[in-house]
């Protein structure tokens, strides 16, 4: 990959990470509840299934799956349900105080992992990425040394920012009226991102 084409795709992948979508929702919430340190399984989880996308797009799995219009629909109808699903019970459960105590790394990092896996229409920003950057005649590992660091950096520092920036939400004192309502905005994120996901067409949603 030359440097111009590593410039474009650098850019390409800002613009696909830093976009607000279910996972930005989700370390926004997580930082505002646990701190910006326990969030951080929310990252984690975040870039794992980053790199399992990355692979599955090198391998050509994701293509596979993006030409299966009934895989690809089943996918992406589960992925809006569940994403509904999540956004109604955190407007349902806004109004009780948050749950004090001790929650497990691996609770916030299996939550954060299947929010990111389930939107099936991310396979679309993956193969994007792979179709307009990739260059078939070089091996294809060959420039994953260049796209893997590239795309977890930039992942890393977009979704640790959102994490951050919950985090501060979370220690600035916010009255009982103004933490309802922001509750509730993240819960109506969740419920919005789950309705366009279920009727988007080909493009992909933000992450």
């Amino acid at each position: 990959m030359s440097f111009h084409g590593w410039t474009v795709f650098a850019l390409f992948w800002v613009v696909f990470v830093t976009t607000p979508g279910p996972n930005a929702v989700n370390c926004i919430s997580n930082g505002m509840q646990h701190g910006f340190a326990r969030a951080l399984w929310g990252v984690l989880a975040i870039l794992t299934q980053a790199v399992l996308f990355l692979t599955l797009s090198a391998l050509g799995i994701a293509a596979l799956i993006a030409a299966s219009p009934a895989l690809y629909e089943g996918m992406k109808l589960a992925g809006a349900a569940v994403l509904i699903g999540l956004g109604i019970r955190g407007w349902l459960l806004a109004g009780r105080p948050p749950a004090k105590g001790h929650v497990a790394g691996h609770t916030i990092y299996g939550r954060a992992l299947m929010i990111a896996t389930i939107n099936a229409k991310s396979v679309a920003g993956y193969l994007a990425a792979f179709t307009q950057f990739v260059q078939p005649h070089v091996p294809i590992w060959h420039q994953m040394g260049v796209i893997y660091p590239t795309a977890l950096t930039i992942t890393t520092l977009s979704y640790c920012g959102y994490t951050a920036l919950g985090a501060l939400m979370g220690r600035a004192a916010m009255g009982a009226a103004t933490n309802l309502w922001f509750r509730r905005a993240m819960a109506a994120a969740f419920i919005l991102y789950g309705l366009l996901l279920g009727a988007s067409g080909g493009a992909a949603v933000p992450r």
